[in-house]
This record gives C-alpha cells, structure tokens and sequence, in this order.
C-alpha cells in the first residue's frame, strides 16, 4: 500500500517507498524532485492520486527510454548512451552540458561514471524541465532568449533546491 497513513495523500517518504519496491532504490533527492514537479496545487507537500497516476505514468515513460538505450544491457546508462537517449527525446545536448551532467554522478573512484535509473531521472527530468523553461523564453525557436537575473533565477532554482 502507498497510502500508509490513509490520508488520502502520500507525502515524499510514502513516494520514496513506492517508487523504491515498483522500481528502484530511489533517493529522496530524486524523490524531492518529482514532488517538485508533480505538485498537488492544493498541498505542495503531498500528491493526490491524479498527481501520483501523473508521475507513475511519466516514470514508466523514463523506463522505456532507459531499457531502450541500454544498448549493452548492464542495467546502466553510460555517457554515449545518455546521449543519445537525450537526442532521442528531442533534447540534442552539447557534449560540454552532458560531460557536466555526468559528473554530477562521479563517485570518485576513477571508474567509468554510468547512471542507474534513479540517477538517469533526475538527469533526465532536470535537463528536459530546463530545456522547456528555456523555450518558453525562446519564442522564434533561435536558441537565445533574453531573460533577466530574476527570471533566470526563478526559472533554475526550483530543479535546484527542490531536492536538495
């Protein structure tokens, strides 16, 4: 059961353990993240079930990305896969944005980075979240926008701190 409190709600902890036994281990950040992105308007703490239904479906859609671009099958994403799964969803990135991205998931330990399904989510959602941000801005589709520092910031901090 999601529900344990039968609230009719579930808050980030009841999510974690529903996102963890359906796919997963899936950390809170991540969790954050989607609560961030999937808000109820009425109780921004909590998902009702349109928000749950909303997000589980938006995850199954990540997971048939993800199983599709794992080309070698190893159950993670590497860069050159990250690639292209990106491409693939329409989000041509440049190699400078992806080798920051991936490095965010660099545990130091000087083997090749490579992302699991939690990690390519959030990856995936931040860098798809931005990019819409962004084209909201770039009405000719020109790839420049003109945005102020209060704009910018607004626009950004929300994937920033939401999960943090």
């Amino acid at each position: 059961m999601v529900d344990r409190d039968r609230s009719g709600f579930i808050d980030e902890n009841e999510l974690q353990q529903a996102l963890s036994s359906g796919y997963q281990r899936f950390h809170i950040k991540t969790v954050r993240l989607l609560m961030f992105l999937f808000k109820n308007p009425h109780d921004s703490l909590r998902l009702g079930p349109k928000e749950f239904a909303a997000l589980w479906s938006c995850l199954g859609q990540w997971r048939g990305i993800y199983e599709r671009y794992d080309r070698d099958r190893s159950g993670k994403i590497d860069l050159l896969e990250l690639r292209d799964a990106l491409y693939g969803i329409g989000l041509a990135t440049p190699s400078s944005v992806l080798q920051v991205l991936i490095s965010k998931y660099d545990d130091g330990s000087g083997r090749k980075i490579e992302l699991n399904f939690d990690s390519f989510v959030e990856c995936g959602v931040i860098l798809k979240g931005l990019t819409e941000k962004f084209k909201e801005k770039d009405k000719g589709y020109t790839g420049t926008a003109s945005f102020d520092y209060d704009e910018f910031m607004s626009m950004v901090i929300p994937f920033l701190v939401s999960h943090d």
